[in-house]
């Protein structure tokens, strides 16, 4: 039998192949039409990310709530120099900055005595509609009646608490504040970074690179080619987080105390030494300049965890990479 009419022989007419030829570009026509309009008007409803803009508050676990408070609000900031403490609850101290360090009283002893690192972000409303969306689990704290804003709490892949609060709507439009008062020590006081332990350095770009918008402001390690340290900054301010990487799972209480840390940002490394030792401050630590390029001093509460001081912006060059973001600073 013949196959001349078959669209599969090699003798089909000039007319079924102009008329096959015509129906693929067509439907591609089609296709484009009804689907892509369709993809760019879900890209369009899909919830957008507020902004965060800066790191609102830590919860630092204590085993030794007295000795916490002699250290924290004895030696950091005494209070006959400390003129721009609010008169908070006597285990938390705030800033005019709108940034709170918590104490809260260990009754175990977890390996990590940084519970808690919280940031401002602009609408709290949008951000629970984008987490959502994104598919990160969290929860909505109530704090009615408690004197306390509103938060969402979740967790990095790592297990690391994380929280948001939404900044005072008078501040909206600008980076977290940072007002100069004159305090003694540190001259504004800010909180600039907080550090935590972080075993998979992929899992945790996931969470606060792809979907939080976080960037690398600076990475480096104690050797040239190795990264100890890599420091991810709000997508909408300069407070960052530290990846403390390269850490053993055996690790020491005490070297834990090292890693997971807080760091307050200070003008000038010299004067705030000269100012603790006047508060009372007992130590051989002297200061240094990091792998970054900026001047720091250690301190450690009675826990053993750290509080570094550190210049806002580098006095060197530092190693590794280059900065890639914004440096904090007393006024913004």
């Amino acid at each position: 039998m013949s196959d001349r009419g078959s669209a599969n022989s090699p003798m089909v007419s000039s007319r079924v192949k102009r008329g096959t030829c015509f129906f693929l570009p067509l439907g591609a026509i089609v296709c484009s039409l009804i689907f892509f309009p369709c993809a760019q008007a879900k890209a369009r409803r899909a919830p957008q990310r507020p902004r965060i803009l800066g790191i609102a508050a830590v919860t630092i676990l204590s085993s030794d709530i007295p000795g916490s408070l002699d250290f924290y609000k004895g030696v950091l900031y005494p209070e006959r120099v400390c003129n721009f403490c609010e008169k908070m609850p006597s285990r938390s101290l705030t800033f005019y900055s709108g940034q709170t360090i918590e104490l809260l009283e260990a009754r175990t002893a977890p390996p990590n005595l940084l519970m808690e690192v919280s940031f401002h972000t602009e609408d709290l409303e949008k951000l629970r509609k984008f987490l959502k969306a994104s598919g990160v689990k969290f929860e909505e704290t109530k704090t009615k009646g408690t004197g306390k804003p509103p938060r969402i709490v979740t967790h990095d892949p790592e297990g690391h608490q994380i929280a948001f609060i939404e900044l005072a709507k008078f501040s909206v439009g600008h980076p977290a504040p940072r007002v100069a008062i004159d305090t003694g020590l540190v001259s504004p006081l800010s909180i600039i970074h907080a550090g935590f332990v972080v075993h998979d350095r992929a899992a945790q770009d996931k969470f606060y690179k792809d979907i939080l918008g976080f960037h690398v402001y600076w990475h480096g390690g104690m050797k040239e080619g190795e990264d100890n340290w890599v420091d991810m900054q709000v997508p909408d301010g300069t407070d960052w987080i530290e990846y403390m990487l390269r850490v053993s799972p055996d690790a020491s209480h005490k070297t834990l105390g090292v890693m997971n840390h807080i760091a307050l940002g200070v003008p000038d490394i010299q004067a705030a030494k000269e100012q603790l030792i006047k508060n009372g401050w007992k130590s051989n630590e002297e200061p240094k300049i990091g792998r970054d390029g900026k001047w720091q001093l250690n301190l450690y509460d009675p826990d053993e965890t750290r509080v570094e001081l550190m210049e806002f912006k580098p006095t060197k060059e530092p190693c590794c990479s280059a900065y890639t973001g914004p440096h904090p600073g007393p006024q913004q």
